[in-house]
């Protein structure tokens, strides 16, 4: 169980100095901010990667990408990454996919079949086939909201058109005001891409629950996905350990669920925490800071995904 980063949180020069001990047997790691910048991977990750997996590590992605999981490893591979390193990926989307198709979850059965879909702009990016799904454009027309994205409307012919952000938002206070549920597929407020932040889905949904709307709410900092990834990796939480770089969904996830965890400081929160190189290490006294405004608890602390 992690412990409060007030009174033992162990700063780490790599992560050797917990792999070497052999006590968590599954690593569930983050993507974004940790293993890449989704265009290449951080320095020393590729290698680290092969040094946990050389140690016996079961490695297994656990990801708020809208995407499905196949598609997440196709994207590792292309960025230089082995995908047969891993012992499996688990995303939000791919979740968010598989209640949509079986519906045997109760609030899931309720759903119905036509939605306002808010995506990305990439064609590829998302597909709601063999699910049943009609986009829809008119709010009265739709019994849920499925956010994928922030930077397009789904139509109904399968394509998309692009909106501005504010253009999705009065959308979906239509259907705030409407009462109608709304699942989001990727729980992330914001990624680090390229060294750029962008804005993600969770801060729609954050936005529509202020607005008095229901969420369902798919992957971290939620059970769902890092009880996915404990069953797949044949593992209970003492021996698992999860590595991220936000505190809200990483960290907080992995408190929740009763793991371990390392906390990557120059990944979304490097300029909360003052930090303009990659590898620097961030003043423990900053780390405690930030980490009690998130209400968070953290078992160790490194600047990258470094051996």
């Amino acid at each position: 169980m992690a412990v409060p980063i007030l009174s033992d949180t162990h700063s780490l020069t790599g992560l050797h100095q917990i792999a070497e001990t052999h006590h968590y047997k599954a690593w569930f790691l983050d993507q974004y901010g940790v293993l890449h910048d989704g265009a290449r991977p951080y320095p020393g990750a590729i290698s680290t990667l092969e040094s946990l997996a050389a140690g016996g590590a079961k490695m297994i992605i656990i990801s708020n990408a809208s995407r499905r999981a196949s598609t997440t490893l196709d994207k590792l591979k292309k960025l230089g990454f082995d995908p047969s390193l891993f012992s499996g990926v688990i995303t939000s989307g791919e979740l968010t996919y598989q209640h949509l198709l079986r519906r045997d979850d109760p609030w899931f059965q309720k759903l119905g079949t036509t939605c306002i879909h808010i995506t990305w702009n990439d064609p590829s990016a998302i597909s709601l086939e063999g699910l049943g799904l009609q986009a829809v454009q008119n709010v009265e027309q739709a019994e849920f909201v499925l956010v994928h994205g922030t930077e397009a409307l789904g139509l109904p012919s399968g394509h998309s058109i692009s909106m501005k952000l504010n253009e999705i938002q009065k959308i979906l206070e239509q259907c705030a005001a409407k009462k109608i549920p709304l699942v989001v597929a990727n729980p992330d407020f914001s990624t680090v891409e390229m060294g750029a932040t962008h804005t993600m889905p969770g801060t729609l949904a954050a936005g529509y629950e202020k607005l008095g709307g229901e969420v369902k709410w798919m992957g971290k900092p939620n059970k769902i996905i890092y009880e996915s990834a404990m069953a797949m990796a044949g593992v209970d939480a003492s021996d698992a350990i999860a590595v991220g770089d936000s505190l809200h969904h990483d960290i907080k996830g992995a408190n929740a669920s009763g793991i371990d965890s390392v906390f990557i400081t120059c990944g979304i929160h490097a300029s909360e925490l003052g930090l303009t190189r990659f590898g620097q290490v961030a003043d423990l006294s900053s780390v405690h800071a930030l980490a009690s405004k998130y209400d968070t608890y953290i078992s160790y602390v490194t600047p990258s995904f470094t051996w």
